[in-house]
């Protein structure tokens, strides 16, 4: 049975076996299951901020993204660093309704033209034992295996194959998004066409925080776009939200997630700092906010000079309507107070709220901002090019009496799609490329 829904909105009552309504329970993150009353067997399903796509047994569950699928896919290419889909438009993928078929189809797509040519071959190291000397024979080894013996013969070659990194992420990536259950019949037929194209390249499982990387230069940079995507399948499990009781296959991202890593890495590109300086959640030197350190603290952001923090902020998937969360600015709070600033930013998808909340008896000021996702992907990029206006300002009250050591260059809105280059005291960073052809990916 097919169950679709959408991000945030409650559905319409669904007829739930007990052991269906617990298997959705325990397996999709943040699903609310809420019994229609006066009715057995009838429950109403609200989403949270996980989209994508479940199999949970005989249940096919699709989550719907308010922000669309085009608009999804380009924040977390841009949270990864992958460069190719920002700009411009991708129509291929349009048509489908599910988070794994735009993906599929946009794979299939992509891998069509990166194979147009035929497939890339490069050289790999071989290590055999043979009756037939070829390439290097591997001395040390051939006495300790060997000793007397003439054969066979240990050796050393390259080979030149199809049976290299590029094709193995590609082929899969293909396997991974092949084992759903694909809605569009042309999304199916794609994969199938790619695992055909790729049927002597070995298959390898990759972790998804150790994915290869790809080096680009003239000779491959037409497999540049599939692997891009090839990539963001094979490590979108960064951004999946906690499991529950039981894991559940399918294509999903947490949009907290995706929000929190598209605002670090955009904000980096726009101070042109490096992660060493404007620091995520991990990787942080330890936070505690009482003595006993019993009550350790992780921001979204936080700004680093060598060991001293200037600038801390929290970045929240959330459309504020009215008022900001009290929770939300208490977590703002303790992080200004551990971290002994004179204030943060809080961050918000979308909301009508203050500007700034003064704290009583304590000095600090904690600010509001918000990053409006709607739009075009230049519109996107001129806004938070405005919030690192802001993050440099707030910076600077926490370095009292000392110069401005970072300075944003632009030529206006006209250009606001642009990178920004910026001077500073600690680094000295250029523009970014718009293309990571010759680049190493992230």
């Amino acid at each position: 049975m097919n169950i679709d829904l959408r991000e945030y909105e409650p559905s319409e009552p669904i007829s739930l076996c007990v052991v269906q309504r617990d298997a959705l329970s325990s397996s999709v993150p943040q699903l609310e299951v809420v019994p229609e009353q006066g009715e057995e067997g009838r429950y109403q399903l609200t989403p949270g901020p996980v989209v994508g796509a479940f199999e949970v047994g005989d249940l096919s569950v699709l989550i719907r993204p308010k922000l669309g699928i085009p608009k999804l896919i380009f924040l977390a290419c841009y949270a990864m660093d992958d460069f190719t889909l920002r700009l411009g438009e991708r129509h291929y993928f349009e048509d489908a309704d599910t988070l794994p078929d735009a993906m599929a189809l946009s794979l299939a797509v992509a891998a069509r033209k990166a194979f147009e040519r035929g497939l890339l071959h490069g050289y790999s190291t071989e290590e055999e034992s043979l009756y037939t000397v070829r390439g290097r024979i591997r001395m040390g080894d051939q006495i300790r295996r060997r000793f007397s013996l003439p054969f066979p013969v240990e050796v050393r070659y390259d080979e030149f194959t199809e049976d290299i990194v590029a094709n193995q992420l590609v082929k899969a990536a293909a396997w991974q998004l092949g084992r759903m259950r694909l809605r569009h019949q042309k999304a199916r037929d794609g994969l199938r066409e790619v695992a055909a194209r790729l049927g002597n390249v070995s298959l390898v499982e990759f972790s998804p925080h150790d994915v290869p990387e790809v080096r680009f230069d003239r000779l491959n940079e037409r497999y540049l776009e599939v692997v891009m995507l090839s990539r963001l399948v094979l490590r979108r499990r960064l951004f999946e939200s906690g499991r529950g009781a039981v894991s559940a296959p399918g294509f999903h991202m947490d949009m907290n997630r995706v929000f929190q890593r598209f605002i670090t890495r955009a904000l980096r590109e726009a101070l042109g700092v490096s992660d060493r300086t404007l620091r995520s959640d991990t990787g942080l030197p330890d936070i505690w906010l009482d003595e006993d350190k019993r009550i350790r603290l992780k921001p979204d952001l936080s700004w680093w000079d060598s060991a001293r923090c200037t600038f801390v902020g929290d970045a929240k998937y959330k459309h504020i309507k009215s008022n900001v969360s009290n929770a939300d600015l208490y977590q703002l709070l303790a992080y200004a107070t551990a971290l002994d600033l004179p204030g943060g930013l809080l961050i918000y998808a979308k909301g009508k709220c203050p500007a700034s909340y003064r704290v009583r008896n304590a000095g600090k000021r904690l600010e509001i901002a918000e990053v409006d996702l709607d739009g075009d992907p230049d519109e996107l990029l001129f806004r938070i090019r405005e919030l690192a206006k802001r993050v440099l300002r707030i910076r600077a009250a926490s370095r009292p009496g000392e110069p401005p050591a970072f300075r944003l260059h632009g030529r206006g809105p006209a250009h606001h799609g642009a990178r920004q280059a910026v001077t500073t005291s600690a680094e000295q960073v250029g523009n970014h490329r718009t293309q990571i052809a010759g680049a190493r990916m992230a």
